[in-house]
Order: structure tokens, then sequence, then C-alpha cells
């Protein structure tokens, strides 16, 4: 099988990816910043399944920000799975902490592939690269791309949209032969396979914390990060697949109380300071004032965009899990490792 290099191994996607692509006999190398970081890796492939993996994956330093070590990593393998890129808790004081690190991350591993006659490229973007900055704009597919310029656009939003639009941009100019395809994820939820999961997740830990009295009005798109990772080797071995980009979604949205309802219904007391009611807006909006962090939030609430999985589906096959199955699957392995506050 062939050699693969995983960016950002030590991610909650990426070390999923690690899981699929070593069960499907891949030989895989992946890129953490710190190689300390290493043992964390391993033990979250442990908890994934992978119990002895052998001389199949080995690790290497790279930053994005950085051009030491991407050659080395990616000499010699036919695929690159380029997931790494810098996600914020909180909004950054200057958008470009968050714009310069992902584009010209992103173009580092384009020009190391190239380089090094990689064959295929896939870019994990996001649905912040389609569905935003377009006022009046509810449904969305692959040929839609935010509007950088619009008024609900954040500066991770901007960064995700400004890096595939690079990547696009290299392969057209500079990529002499060099295949890319990008797949672009809504909100990932699915099992955590240690405290270094997504924000996603994140809501799913808030919720069953009791960390939220009442539900604000967001929705959100959801899809199971084993299958975005199944999405990626779809992207990655199909011809048909390249020079395309491909939208993760499982289902219709959900909103913040309908996660809430569906751990309720599962976990009983585990999930007994859930949200029961929603939020007016106007508590989020004095919310605010007192906690700087949700401003972010204010411009989505009540928001809704549309997304489906029709593209993946019809030229790869794709058939994601439900919407349910991925937040039980959150709420259950926050349960079992652990990770919720008393």
């Amino acid at each position: 099988m062939s050699n693969v290099l995983v960016t950002g191994g030590s991610g909650f996607v990426g070390s999923h990816l690690i899981i699929k692509l070593l069960k499907a006999g891949y030989t895989v190398r992946t890129t953490v910043r710190d190689l300390k970081r290493e043992p964390d890796v391993r033990k979250m492939l442990s908890v994934g399944g992978i119990q002895n993996e052998g001389n199949n994956l080995s690790f290497f330093a790279a930053d994005l920000t950085k051009d030491a070590g991407w050659k080395e990593a990616t000499a010699g393998c036919e695929y690159v799975m380029h997931v790494a890129s810098p996600f914020p808790i909180e909004s950054p004081k200057h958008e470009d902490e968050l714009i310069v690190p992902a584009r010209e991350g992103t173009l580092r591993v384009l020009r190391a592939a190239r380089d090094c006659n990689v064959k295929r490229v896939v870019v994990t973007s996001s649905f912040a690269a389609i569905g935003y900055g377009q006022k009046g704009k509810y449904n969305f597919d692959e040929s839609d791309w935010t509007n950088v310029n619009g008024s609900d656009v954040q500066p991770y939003t901007k960064s995700k949209t400004l890096a595939e639009r690079a990547a696009w941009d290299f392969i057209e100019k500079e990529g002499n032969g060099l295949e890319l395809s990008t797949v672009n994820p809504v909100g990932i939820f699915g099992p955590a396979l240690g405290a270094d999961f997504s924000s996603s997740i994140g809501i799913i830990k808030q919720i069953l914390e009791g960390a939220l009295p009442a539900a604000p009005r967001i929705y959100f798109g959801a899809v199971d990060v084993r299958d975005v990772a199944d999405l990626h080797l779809l992207a990655m071995t199909r011809p048909e697949a390249n020079g395309q980009r491909f939208l993760a979604i499982a289902g219709p949205e959900l909103s913040v109380l309908d996660a809430a309802i569906i751990l309720r219904e599962k976990f009983g007391e585990y999930a007994a300071k859930a949200p029961k009611s929603e939020m007016p807006d106007w508590v989020m909006k004095i919310m605010v004032l007192f906690v700087p962090k949700f401003k972010d939030v204010v411009p989505q609430l009540g928001v809704r965009r549309n997304a489906t999985h029709e593209k993946a589906s019809r030229l790869l096959g794709w058939s994601p899990l439900s919407n349910e199955e991925s937040i039980i699957a959150s709420g259950q392995s926050l349960i079992d490792l652990g990770l919720l506050k008393s």
C-alpha cells in the first residue's frame, strides 16, 4: 500500500484519519509541531483501536509557519492529507494570527507535495469556506464560496476561505500536475479519543455539564468524524474526485436544543443538566456585555444554512451516519473517557 502523510496528527480529525488509514493497510506519516506530542497521539490511536501499528506509523516535526521539515515528511509519499489548521478557542487579537498560518501553511504543504512528486493532496477545508458572508442566501452547495468581506465573517471563517482559495490557485498556476481535492465539513461530532476534541464536541460537553441554562438559537450542520475520515479516503483514491470540493454533512441542520433533546433521551441522568428550552436572543445579547467571547455568537442567532451531501454520495458513494448517531457517540465518549465535570 502507499505511503500517506497526514498533517496535524494530534488533532481530532487527524487522529481519526490516521486510524482509518492504518486499518486500511496504508503506511502513515504524520506531522506534529513538537515531537513531544507523539505519546499523546499514540494514546489516542490506542483508544481508537490501534494497538500495535509497528513500523506503519512515523512522526515528523513540522510547523505551518516554518519551511523546515515539510519536504522530509513528504518525500516518498503518494498522497498527502493536509488536515492541520489553526483553530482558536477565542477570536484572536488580529485576524492575521489565523489567516497567515492557514494560508501560508497550506502553500508550504502543496509546494512540498509538488516537489516530492506526490500524486494527490486532499485538503481539509470547511463549510466556513462555503456558506458565509452572503446575506439572504440560505441554501449552499460546493459551487458557493464565502464572501470574506461579509459582515458575519469571523477570522476563522476568513482563514479557511483564503487558505482553500490559495490551494486552488496554486494548483492552477504552479501545481505541475499535482492533483487536489477538498473536503468541507460542517460541525464535526463523533467519538472523542481524548481531551483534544473538536469545538463541536465542546458544545456537547457544555450541554451535558449544564453550562447552558437555556439553549441559544444557534443552528448547525453535523457530521461524524469517522465519516469525515471515510470521505477523505474516497477523495484521495477515486479518480473522479480530482479537482472537486465535497461537502461533509450528514443531514438537516440541528439546533442546540435539538442536540440537548437527543442527549436527554439517550443518557438520562448524565444529561439531567441539559437545557430544556431556548434562550431569547435578547438574553444572549445582554450576556455579551459580561462575557465578551460570546460576541461572535450573536450574528448567528436564528440564522439557518442548508446544505446536503448529494455530491459526495453521487460521485463517491459516500453514506454518512445520522445526526443522532454522531451526537450520541460524542456524548458516550465524553462519559467513557471521564471528561465531564461532575
